[in-house]
């Protein structure tokens, strides 16, 4: 039964997703903790309500970013994972924290990477003329918004599209792929070579 910890700084959307996944699916895996760097995530109410291991390392508390990671990995570490979810963790992580668990950390992205990383990528995609969007499941590695892609959705851009409505559809998506990315992570069916991720059965690693 493989360990599974969440990163998380808002109110979780993906985790609850990916948990729910979980149960009902029957995984051989169980989100055991969540973390916050916000004392105020709602992702925390969510996971205490289902019984699920809680801390906060707020990273207000931290004189420096190094200060902070340190601390986090010590969290992390006392929890034992197999895998580590980014699950809108809305802190950058340095480089010594990523080597420390690459390979069993998981991020999703609101763009096509490598296309807009960073913040306020539906924006940018809208300023840019983008005819779609989407979004992206992908190992974690030292360069922000960058690692082997595990899945991606596409989203169309339509007519009279905001950031706003852009970025809801988006979401739904990202409901979708994320549990299957972490599914597939679980059960071995992962198989990273070259800086590209296979899918052992052969499943499709985009959603249209």
């Amino acid at each position: 039964m493989k360990r599974i910890v969440a990163l998380v700084s808002g109110r979780g959307s993906n985790l609850q997703a990916i948990q729910a996944r979980c149960v009902e699916q029957g995984w051989p895996a169980r989100v055991v903790a969540v973390i916050s760097n916000r004392p105020d995530a709602g992702g925390l109410v969510f996971a205490a309500e289902q019984g699920v291991y809680t801390a906060v390392v707020d990273h207000r508390a931290y004189a420096s970013r190094e200060a902070f990671d340190a601390a986090l990995v010590e969290a992390v570490d006392d929890l034992a994972p197999d895998l580590l979810l980014l699950a809108g963790f809305m802190r950058i992580l340095g480089a010594d924290f990523v080597r420390r668990f690459e390979g069993r950390m998981l991020n999703i992205h609101p763009s096509l990477l490598p296309a807009f990383a960073g913040l306020h990528t539906h924006r940018r995609a809208l300023e840019a003329g983008c005819k779609a969007v989407g979004a992206t499941v992908h190992f974690v590695t030292p360069e922000l918004d960058h690692g082997p892609i595990v899945m991606q959705s596409v989203v169309p851009v339509r007519a009279g599209d905001d950031e706003h409505s852009l970025a809801a559809r988006v979401l739904a998506t990202e409901h979708v792929i994320y549990p299957q990315a972490v599914r597939w992570f679980v059960e071995d069916k992962l198989f990273v070579e070259n800086g590209c991720v296979r899918q052992l059965d052969g499943a499709s690693q985009l959603l249209l």
